[in-house]
């Protein structure tokens, strides 16, 4: 009970810093001290976020074992179905895929400008942050780039986003007086002959002529091995900001996949034909889920 309601005040202060975050951000500019501090907060917000997802499986799993006496093979074959080995394998190799992108030297397509832009696309509950974070952490992207910047960007905000950036960057301190040409010139000579990977995380603006120029203040001095990753569920917007051949598409699962991972969690290995009427109920079932592995093994879990 007391670890419950721990999981509670988390999840509620979860909620807080998500919605405080951003003001808190507006004065890291003029306070180092803020500044070093929100950096970390973002580390420990992302980190919440997965321990809190780790937590909602642990809960899942204790229901199972409570409502299924008698039937600890097949609880343990649920939990099977939630191994990040057997269900993450596509996520890896998404991720790698990003980061040979983020390895390679040059520009963008077109040798126009010297860094090139990889979006990631995909509904919400995908996992684009997560793949970011993955893609962010790998040891060869921190060991290659000399700065590592990451901006929650929700809104476009020109001013806002400049001053994040410069904070992110090097903590360096902004007067709020400034005007946005002079945070831009601060923010060019912050990035000049820098190898810099920079992630904009969750862009929802579609203003072409906005992204473009910010794109293009981004890019203006910057090593031509500069990279930004952006993350987006509007693929108008990776057309916008892609430079790159490709962008990185996340798809739910297949309805066979959905299919067979439903199996995988609802039944003990080959007894899903013992039980005709639950493996009918399940092709419904992975019909309304959308693709979405998580909703999969969900629903699959209330049929024990």
């Amino acid at each position: 009970m007391g670890r419950q309601i721990d999981l509670q005040k988390l999840e509620h202060t979860m909620f807080t810093i998500k919605d405080v975050l951003l003001d808190v951000e507006e004065k890291q500019a003029h306070n180092k001290k803020i500044c070093n501090w929100v950096r970390q907060l973002k580390d420990v917000f992302l980190d919440a976020e997965d321990l809190l997802d780790e937590f909602d499986c642990e809960a899942l799993r204790r229901k199972v074992m409570e409502t299924s006496h008698g039937t600890s093979k097949k609880v343990r074959r649920f939990f099977s179905c939630s191994n990040p080995n057997a269900f993450h394998f596509r996520v890896e190799s998404e991720k790698k895929v990003i980061v040979d992108l983020l390895m390679q030297s040059g520009g963008d397509r077109s040798g126009s400008r010297n860094v090139s832009v990889v979006p990631i696309v995909g509904i919400g509950g995908l996992g684009k942050t997560v793949l970011a974070k993955l893609v962010y952490n790998d040891q060869r992207v921190v060991s290659h780039f000399q700065l590592r910047m990451w901006v929650y960007v929700v809104n476009f905000d020109a001013i806002r986003m400049t001053k994040e950036i410069l904070s992110s960057s090097y903590c360096i301190e902004v007067s709020d007086n400034l005007s946005l040409d002079q945070l831009q010139r601060k923010l060019r000579d912050a990035l000049k002959d820098k190898r810099f990977l920079l992630v904009l995380d969750d862009v929802w603006n579609d203003d072409r002529i906005k992204w473009i120029e910010f794109r293009d203040l981004l890019t203006e001095g910057a090593k031509s091995v500069s990279k930004i990753l952006v993350t987006t569920r509007n693929i108008s917007i990776a057309s916008i900001m892609g430079t790159v051949p490709m962008h990185i598409n996340l798809r739910g699962l297949s309805n066979e996949d959905c299919m067979s991972l439903f199996v995988k969690c609802a039944f003990e290995e080959g007894q899903e034909e013992q039980h005709p009427n639950l493996f009918e109920i399940g092709k419904d079932i992975v019909k309304k889920c959308g693709g979405i592995p998580l909703a999969v093994r969900t629903l699959a879990s209330q049929l024990y």
